[in-house]
């Protein structure tokens, strides 16, 4: 079976569209202000840990002693993993600290930067987070 060149050369363009488009497709994070980090000290209400992003919801008290409801995006639970998070690195009730970039239109949301769990240690959202905090 004989394939013309031209077939071929379009086979391979469409396979390396369609590989690239998935990024393309993601979204922006233009809703989150990248030049600020917020810390959140609360209690875990649920952690998703699910494709394509990870989710932090959690309960924290306001200045004026308000219950606020956060919810915090992750990256990945691949990348995440390769940072040592667990499905189980969160349970609802544990008392933790995020930070975050948080939401340009003041909602309760963020970006999450790193997360410190009730025992004190660090985790960074990323492996290449975590090699620049730790840079000098």
């Amino acid at each position: 079976m004989r394939i013309k060149l031209s077939t071929l050369l379009f086979s391979l363009v469409a396979s390396a569209f369609l590989a690239v488009s998935a990024a393309w497709a993601h979204h922006s994070f233009a809703m989150f202000d990248l030049k600020t980090e917020t810390e959140i000290n609360g209690v875990v209400t649920e952690f998703q840990w699910t494709n394509p992003h990870v989710w932090i919801q959690l309960d924290s008290t306001d200045k004026n002693g308000k219950v606020v409801h956060w919810s915090v995006e992750a990256g990945a639970p691949s990348g995440l993993a390769r940072a040592g998070w667990k499905r189980k690195t969160f349970v609802p009730g544990d008392k933790i600290k995020l930070v975050s970039h948080p939401v340009r239109n003041g909602s309760a949301g963020g970006a999450l930067v790193a997360a410190t769990l009730p025992d004190g240690t660090v985790l960074y959202e990323s492996t290449a987070t975590a090699a620049k905090k730790k840079a000098p």
